[in-house]
């Protein structure tokens, strides 16, 4: 009541969060300041750094971004990217699992999720604990086109980086390397190796920290290789922050083709809403949020169009599995649904989903299921703020 000048809802969550990682480490209890409860959380905060891009939008910023293709979907003369198949690899990946960069970053070889679900569509695996925000271990779910598009990168562009840099010793020459001598599976597996000395360590996987996981090798067909996923083109561990050129670049690339000259001098933050909306602009977490959108419109349409529940059902079946916004918190690993509603889906939480999905599109004459989620999706960006879907203006361009 006395401070002249109040902070807003954001700083003091991110202080609160502050203080309760301080207090954890010391063993404080109970704790004076818990993040984790709700009456300790601004109710103002808005997270600024939330984006989200439609599904045919992704797919457009992809093939510019990544593929080097013109906007009418050519390919670009002369495009050469001896990482293309990891790009897009790793942005599929976050797309259809919702991990964040640094837990998807992180993954080992033998972390790639191969045991599928009952119908097939996605894959499960484990996230360690060590790599993720919170220090907790979680289930995640890929979805099988996802998984398929990380095992060919494994078997082709990351095999090739392997094999170049093996023949030119770059393994050998690394100071330090631990060779995995094996890994015990079970409720918390663990890892065993030897180092370069000839000494033997062992480690839960799920308290590997990421700069000790680039240190873990395999023995390979033709020699130690690195057990860590993602290779630069030296075949050496990318670290997890470097992904964020990647996503710069391929921004730049989308404006090169997407904006003319003139546009593309004007700073993104400057730039008009309509010269902004030509080019889509995506990042690591943009790829989470983007998944939880996608997830909540899905599990919206399944309980809608393709069960036919009522209301009264719909309430049964929350009661039995969840509602789909607890599902998509859930899958996100989110200790609290608001920080799913507020943070991550702010832009359909004030929706009513129900009518949008019967709609299907606002050209629709009548009231219907929709039909395809990329309509829905042109219904939500429509009426919410902040949703990338540009195929629309794309075709208007393409027709004049």
């Amino acid at each position: 009541m006395e401070n002249p000048k109040r902070i807003g809802g954001t700083k003091w969550n991110r202080e609160a969060a502050a203080f309760t990682k301080l207090f954890r480490w010391a063993g404080v209890e109970p704790l004076p300041v818990d993040v984790g409860r709700r009456e300790d959380r601004a109710a103002d905060s808005v997270s600024s750094n939330v984006l989200w891009l439609t599904p045919r939008t992704w797919r457009l910023w992809s093939d510019i971004g990544l593929r080097g293709h013109l906007g009418l979907g050519l390919p670009a003369a002369g495009w050469e990217s001896r990482t293309e198949l990891r790009n897009t690899s790793f942005v599929q990946l976050l797309l259809g699992s919702g991990l964040r960069r640094q837990e998807g970053g992180s993954l080992l070889t033998f972390e790639v999720p191969v045991e599928r679900l009952r119908h097939g569509r996605y894959c499960h695996g484990q996230v360690a604990a060590a790599v993720t925000r919170a220090k907790v271990g979680r289930v995640f779910y890929a979805t099988v086109d996802a998984v398929g598009q990380v095992e060919a990168y494994i078997a082709s562009e990351r095999a090739w980086a392997v094999q170049r840099a093996q023949q030119q010793g770059r393994y050998e020459r690394l100071a330090e390397l631990r060779l995995v001598t094996g890994v015990r599976r079970g409720r918390r597996p663990v890892v065993e190796w030897v180092d370069r000395h000839g000494v033997a360590g062992r480690q839960e996987l799920g308290r590997l920290g990421w700069r000790e996981r680039q240190l873990l090798f395999v023995d390979g067909p033709d020699g130690p290789e690195p057990a860590w996923l993602w290779l630069t083109e030296q075949g050496l561990p990318m670290a997890p922050e470097r992904w964020n050129g990647v996503f710069s670049q391929a921004n730049q690339r989308c404006e090169q083709v997407l904006l003319t000259a003139p546009e593309r001098m004007v700073g993104r933050g400057l730039r008009l809403a309509e010269v902004r909306g030509r080019s889509p602009y995506a990042t690591p977490l943009a790829a989470r949020h983007s998944y939880a959108l996608y997830m909540l419109v899905l599990l919206n349409t399944l309980l809608e169009s393709r069960l036919g529940l009522t209301k009264a059902d719909r309430r049964d079946f929350a009661m039995l599995f969840g509602d789909p916004w607890w599902l998509v918190k859930t899958l996100l690993g989110h200790a609290d649904v608001e920080t799913t509603k507020r943070h991550y889906l702010a832009p359909v939480a004030h929706l009513e989903l129900e009518s949008v999905l019967a709609a299907g599109c606002a050209e629709t004459a009548g009231v219907r299921p929709a039909e395809d989620l990329d309509g829905v999706f042109a219904c939500l960006a429509r009426e919410s703020q902040g949703i990338q879907d540009i195929d629309i203006l794309l075709a208007e361009r393409a027709d004049g």
